[in-house]
């Protein structure tokens, strides 16, 4: 099994935090939003995962300290990792046929946007299936539609009439994606856009249309990493599952805790200093850094940064920030100083 991580977007929604760390490397409940995905698809599928193939940007934005952070991801895995770039920002499509090198045999292409939790087992008898999650407002997304054998036979964009419930949320599987990249190639080929770009459901559809079977994969939980608000809405809720869990450690034995309080869940790393501080709930707070005479809650914290003097609430903070102040719900990004 192969996984192929298409990850080339800056993350512009996500602006400042993502003004100097891409947005996939944002760490999310104390891990990279892409680090969390693609490990949490791993559990899913069940099965050894032999190579993952990262699609990135511009070796400028995305340098070797991204890639050796891939390559770890995936030899934590047991995988073999591959590069590749994609220097113009044409689509979905173009962007897995970036990694053509890799696109054979059965495989997950995953969007590294987002954060799941799921448990199912993939339908052998497919040739495809597509991850989806039950919407209140289908209208708003990308849904499936279903025949009577609950097989896909359409992808509907945000459809004024309902079609289904079921959104889909950007991870797919192909039995052999060999055959999507023979659809992309043509699609390419054709030089057949929508919007400007090359999609990959244009591939999905040709497959369709050759009698493919696809079927829906239900996740439990699908949560968005695109903008400040969302982000620390899935920090909150990864933070509850991972203390569900138990199976990861949350806040270090390093802390250094003076007259300070924390109400979990949070996520606290390597090397914190606390000082007279109440710290949480649903809070992460990076390596080497320091919170004194402060309350936070619901915020994201990344490395590095000291925080004095402050009430914060549904804050997201970047990395080697100084803070001082009593401002509230506050979103700063990388090297900044709020004195």
């Amino acid at each position: 099994m192969k996984i192929i991580v298409p990850m080339a977007g800056r993350g512009s929604r996500l602006r400042p935090h993502s003004l100097t760390v891409p947005k996939p490397l944002i760490p999310v409940a104390g891990q990279p939003i892409v680090h969390r995905l693609v490990k949490d698809i791993a559990k899913v599928l069940k099965q050894p995962i032999d190579e993952i193939a990262f699609v990135l940007g511009d070796p400028a934005w995305f340098g070797d300290d991204v890639v050796e952070s891939l390559k770890s991801l995936a030899a934590s895995l047991g995988a073999k990792p591959s590069i590749y770039r994609q220097d113009q920002p044409l689509g979905t499509g173009h962007a897995i046929m970036c990694a053509e090198p890799s696109l054979s045999g059965p495989a997950v292409i995953a969007y590294a946007d987002t954060l799941i939790r799921a448990k199912f087992d993939l339908d052998a008898e497919a040739d495809s299936v597509i991850w989806t999650k039950q919407v209140k407002n289908p209208e708003a997304y990308g849904v499936v539609k279903l025949n009577d054998q609950d097989e896909i036979i359409e992808l509907v964009e945000k459809p004024k009439d309902f079609v289904s419930d079921q959104a889909v949320i950007g991870i797919y599987y192909f039995k052999d994606v060999a055959v999507l990249k023979q659809k992309l190639k043509e699609i390419l080929d054709e030089n057949i856009m929508n919007g400007g770009e090359y999609q990959i459901n244009d591939g999905i559809k040709r497959m369709m249309a050759e009698g493919k079977v696809f079927k829906t994969g239900t996740v439990d939980e699908w949560m968005d990493c695109g903008n400040k608000q969302v982000t620390l809405e899935t920090n909150a809720k990864m933070l509850s599952f991972l203390k569900a869990d138990g199976d990861e450690q949350l806040i270090s034995s390093s802390v250094s805790n003076t007259n300070s309080t924390i109400i979990e869940p949070c996520y606290i790393a390597e090397n914190v200093v606390l000082n007279n501080a109440t710290i949480g709930p649903n809070v992460s707070i990076g390596e080497n850094c320091v919170i004194e005479n402060s309350s936070v809650k619901n915020s994201l914290i990344q490395t590095h940064t000291t925080i004095k003097n402050a009430t914060l609430d549904n804050a997201m903070i970047g990395n080697h920030v100084s803070y001082d102040g009593n401002f509230n719900s506050v979103s700063l990004g990388d090297y900044s100083v709020l004195e």
